[in-house]
């Protein structure tokens, strides 16, 4: 162990040479660090075993009690340096990878996770993927059988290791993100526990309330508890009109009820603190500037909420306005001179907005939404107005949602119904607007696909992807993780869960 240090210590006083390494030397020094880091995860879940086994003996075997500490939680924290959330994370790893001696033969009995436990010895998974892996399976307690745990565990380590997306050579693909272990974890918990743990009772039932009180400084205070589902359903609903691709939420005061001296005088930044056009800090009221009232979006959280609220009641009592979050993408109108649309090249306008943007900016952006060209010649004259199909309807939409779920990017989790539709073969070199030739990309991802490294195909109407060699040093093409498969609502026999083979 000595020795490991002090090549540590080598390695990372040569850390401050990496200045004129290029980023592909240094994601690799990264992922080298990373597998270093996982291997000091496993040494030092074996030894925090160790200390809790020999904790549990006669006293002059205890190991804590000889530090000075009061468990091997407070060693930990004491001897590593570290809170005590990352104590106690080492202490739950040990206790279901450790092999405890059995008392009555002397033999090593077996780990509560056998195979996740080599998975960690071999670096594969670090404590926390380890812990999101096997959590959701130590929840359900008695309610599956020996069995099922046994299968899940050694569907868990194969997923770790990437041999659920094997590429067309039949080589490993890459090993999943914490998130996306945990996701397959609960996917299978799902399947074998589809009701959960039964509530211990109906409290509730008895304690949902909404009061809303008498009038007070021009507002009436509201109090009480929402249901789970209600409260789901309300914040699903917040989310719809809070998301920055709906044009549905309201405004307390809309811009147009601004005075143009007040608009040109005044920018606004997410921060929610008033500027002036110089970008300096104003000592005016957020809702007003002159006691005018300012646009939307300088609304609180709090104040987009109680707006949004005043939507659903309102769209609630006419039968029907909410913004389909789900919805059809947005018409964008672009106008560009006739020159600059030939050519490429130039500026454009985005209606709407006011921005402009490099022509290729507003080609890439329409690609998952309709456009409507407007070309002017040098004089300004309209020459034509033209319109494209590359619009998804509202029902391709709700398809690839349903099929993507989430941004198709590994490691994404931005919800299928906040990305964009992108057309995997462009829509100008003849892809159809179908959904056998779309996906969901985040904004991000979208924007950023030509230059980051990610390639996106579909296969038999399915998309893979293929990623930077760092994160698959092959460079096969792999389905998402999302494709696990929508869990079932009945019970799935552990036989059912086993690989084919």
């Amino acid at each position: 162990m000595d020795d490991l240090l002090a090549g540590l210590c080598a390695s990372a006083e040569a850390g401050a040479g990496f200045d004129g390494v290029d980023a592909t030397g240094l994601v690799s020094a990264v992922i080298t660090a990373g597998s270093v880091r996982r291997r000091v995860d496993a040494v030092l879940t074996g030894l925090v075993g160790q200390v809790a086994d020999r904790d549990r003996r006669l006293a002059v075997e205890r190991v804590s009690p000889a530090a000075g500490c009061r468990d091997v939680t407070e060693l930990l924290r004491r001897a590593l340096r570290t809170d005590v959330g990352t104590a106690r994370g080492f202490v739950r790893a040990a206790r279901v990878t450790h092999r405890e001696v059995m008392l009555s033969s002397g033999v090593l009995g077996p780990a509560a996770f056998p195979a996740m436990a080599e998975v960690l010895r071999d670096g594969v998974v670090s404590v926390a993927g380890l812990l999101a892996a096997v959590g959701p399976v130590q929840r359900a307690g008695n309610r599956i059988t020996a069995e099922e745990r046994e299968v899940v565990d050694g569907l868990l380590a194969r997923t770790a290791r990437g041999e659920d997306l094997p590429d067309e050579q039949g080589r490993p693909g890459p090993a999943p993100s914490t998130g996306e272990l945990a996701d397959f974890s609960r996917v299978l918990m799902l399947r074998l526990d589809p009701d959960g743990a039964e509530p211990e009772d109906r409290a509730g039932e008895r304690n949902r309330a909404l009061r809303v009180g008498a009038l007070r400084d021009g507002v009436h205070p509201v109090s009480g508890g929402l249901l789970p589902e209600v409260a789901a359903q309300l914040q699903r609903l917040n989310d719809a009109l809070n998301n920055p691709a709906a044009n549905g939420s309201p405004s307390r005061a809309a811009p147009s009820s601004v005075s143009g001296s007040a608009r040109a005088a005044v920018s606004f930044s997410t921060d929610g603190i008033t500027r002036d056009e110089m970008g300096e800090r104003t000592d005016a009221e957020p809702d007003t500037v002159d006691g005018l009232p300012v646009p939307d979006d300088i609304r609180t959280p709090a104040q987009r909420n109680h707006d949004n609220l005043a939507m659903i009641l309102h769209a609630a009592a006419a039968s029907g306005g909410l913004p389909d979050l789900g919805g059809a993408a947005p018409t964008l109108v672009v106008s560009v001179t006739a020159e600059d649309y030939v050519s490429g090249t130039g500026r454009a306008r985005l209606e709407g907005t006011g921005g402009d943007v490099p022509v290729s900016v507003a080609r890439h952006t329409a690609c998952a939404g309709g456009v409507q060209r407007v070309l002017f010649d040098e004089r300004g004259q309209i020459v034509s107005i033209g319109t494209t199909a590359r619009v998804f309807t509202a029902v391709q939409r709700r398809a690839i949602v349903l099929r993507d779920r989430e941004c198709v990017i590994p490691g994404c989790h931005v919800p299928a119904t906040w990305c964009e539709i992108h057309h995997v073969q462009e829509h100008a070199r003849g892809g159809p607007t179908h959904t056998s030739n779309g996906v969901a990309l985040c904004w991000h991802h979208h924007r950023t696909l030509d230059v980051s490294g990610w390639q996106v195909r579909m296969r038999h109407g399915v998309p893979e992807i293929r990623g930077p060699h760092w994160w698959d040093p092959y460079r096969g093409w792999h389905r998402p993780r999302t494709h696990h498969g929508t869990p079932r609502p009945t019970r799935t026999p552990a036989h059912a869960l086993a690989p084919p083979g």
